[in-house]
């Protein structure tokens, strides 16, 4: 696992790569519902969500746009990890 430090805290790569992935290009910016279960499937993608995937989906959250119903059920999904 890559990982990226960010003002001396360090968070995964790949989640933020992804999130960065489905902000950029076409569209408006903002992570989508199917976009914010991408992230979530890939911070499962081991046994369990390790404390880094947990900041770094912190991190996005509170740094990157999000649609209603995305910002909705990304915060429902957090809880339940």
């Amino acid at each position: 696992m890559a990982y990226v430090s960010i003002d001396g805290v360090s968070y995964e790569k790949e989640l933020l790569e992804l999130a960065k992935a489905h902000t950029t290009g076409k569209g408006e910016g903002k992570l989508s519902k199917d976009e914010v279960e991408d992230l979530f499937k890939s911070a499962k993608d081991g046994h369990s969500v390790t404390e880094t995937e947990k900041r770094t989906l912190e991190y996005i959250r509170g740094n990157f746009e999000f649609t209603d119903a995305s910002a909705k059920l990304f915060d429902e999904l957090f809880k339940g990890i």
